[in-house]
């Protein structure tokens, strides 16, 4: 078991002028169950990873002590298991069985052990292959359970889990609550980030609401939390228990074709598939992990080669270069007419600041300085990413890093916009923010194409959806 004590904790990553946390004081006794929230931006990945251990000294700045049954993380990581919010980043080996034993086999558990183990912990998050799977092979979902059953098999007195089921399809998040759920006992102490509060809910019974910019804004049972701070908590951004949010409908019916898709695939990530994508109209692709929602939309964005089948592009989006298919279009054709956002934010960032990131798009389509300084100041602005214009794109909280990776993509003002989960680590506020933008970017006839699992997301947005691998209620897709 494993008791948490911070006592005017902060954290200033090295190269930032603002701190990720600051006068933080908590405890958290053996066995309790804490759901984290705050804004995004408030410092909850970074509290989890300083509770795991994993904030070296010449990384950043501490205030304050935090301590795990006394002693400094660093010293007490035996104890604790984590999943961060982007699995690939603990993912080690090539084989699923191999990337769970890892964790067992560095902590000296005995190889007898270590099997029944791994197979214990596959089942419990409901991984649907065998030990041999290929981690390469799999889904951003599928690598997210396999991440928590390496993290449930180590059997840690302290389980850190940030945003577990962001990425997981209805039935998977259910698998994985279930699994959480079995996992926590009195001899497991939880601290769990999650923005699907009203699911998360009966896993707690303690919920603790960081401020932005220093200390605790709340803490306390569940049901006082959010009757005595609801309203304020709302007004801040932070996501509480509530109905689902009003439909943003589009001002107008669709408009022309942008891009047809005639049984387009890529064996075995994506069976043949149709589509067609229209101006002035947002399209949800949906369905379960593993189903290829992520290689479509990179299909769609020109930025894989098809395997099977044709994907064509009408005049509307691609001008003279509609005789050839998106993935033949050279780069800076392509950054003008697809904007595309990955699933990993961290994936499509190559400069060292913010500013310098967004900057990028418009200079390589031609934009003048003073217009390349209007469209990212506005973006900046608009995307609450200003006060981090100078920051490193990969020191930003999850949140920050999604809003920025949707900015570059828009920053070229692109006639079709691609969006692999964007609302990923969003706060209620920038959530809000979000829809509004892309609501906009359609009424004003640009297409919309968002790879989602944020039923929130598609009812407040989607005029459309398309389902791969087939719906849960067994409808038509």
């Amino acid at each position: 078991m494993s008791a948490v004590e911070l006592r005017g904790f902060g954290w200033r990553h090295a190269g930032r002028r603002a701190w990720a946390l600051r006068d933080v004081d908590l405890r958290i006794e053996h066995g309790e169950r804490v759901l984290l929230l705050g804004a995004s931006g408030a410092g909850k990945s970074t509290l989890l990873a300083a509770l795991a251990g994993l904030l070296a000294e010449d990384s950043g700045e501490q205030a304050g002590i935090v301590e795990i049954d006394g002693l400094d993380p660093r010293k007490a990581r035996e104890r604790v298991g984590i999943v961060f919010q982007d699995p690939q980043t603990q993912l080690v080996m090539a084989r699923a069985g191999d990337d769970v034993a890892f964790g067992l086999e560095n902590r000296g558990v005995p190889v007898a052990e270590i099997w029944p183990r791994v197979r214990e912990a596959l089942a419990r998050v409901g991984f649907p292959y065998d030990l041999q799977r290929p981690t390469a092979a799999l889904s951003g979902g599928e690598q997210q359970r396999l991440a928590l059953a390496g993290a449930l098999a180590l059997r840690p007195g302290l389980l850190l889990l940030d945003e577990p089921t962001a990425n997981l399809d209805p039935a998977g998040a259910a698998l994985v609550r279930t699994a959480i759920h079995a996992a926590v006992d009195a001899d497991t102490t939880l601290i769990l980030v999650e923005h699907r509060v009203a699911e998360a809910l009966p896993l707690v019974d303690r919920v603790v609401v960081l401020e932005p910019g220093g200390g605790v804004r709340a803490d306390g049972p569940p049901a006082t939390v959010f009757a005595v701070h609801g309203a304020e908590l709302v007004d801040a951004g932070v996501w509480v228990p509530g109905p689902p949010p009003a439909p943003r409908r589009a001002a107008s019916p669709p408009g022309e074709v942008l891009l047809t898709a005639d049984r387009l695939g890529l064996p075995p990530r994506l069976a043949p598939t149709d589509l067609t994508v229209r101006a002035g109209e947002a399209l949800a692709v949906l369905g379960p992990n593993g189903a290829g929602k992520s290689t479509l939309a990179l299909l769609l964005g020109g930025l894989l080669r098809p395997g099977t089948g044709r994907l064509a592009a009408t005049p509307a989006l691609a001008g003279r270069h509609a005789e050839r298919p998106p993935h033949r279009w050279r780069a800076p054709v392509l950054a003008r007419r697809i904007g595309s956002v990955f699933q990993n934010p961290e994936h499509q960032f190559v400069a060292a600041t913010v500013r310098a990131e967004l900057a990028l798009g418009p200079a390589r389509t031609g934009r003048s300085a003073a217009e390349i300084a209007t469209i990212v100041d506005d973006l900046l602005a608009r995307l609450r990413l200003d006060r981090l214009a100078d920051a490193n794109p990969y020191t930003l909280s999850g949140g920050q890093a999604r809003r920025l990776s949707v900015a570059t993509a828009l920053a070229s003002a692109p006639r079709l916009v691609i969006l692999d989960e964007p609302t990923f680590g969003q706060d209620r506020r920038t959530w809000w923010e979000l829809v509004d933008l892309l609501a906009g970017l359609r009424d004003a006839g640009h297409g919309i194409v968002t790879v989602t699992h944020d039923a929130d997301f598609v009812a407040a947005l989607a005029d459309r959806t398309l389902w791969l691998g087939g719906r849960p209620d067994g409808g038509p897709a």
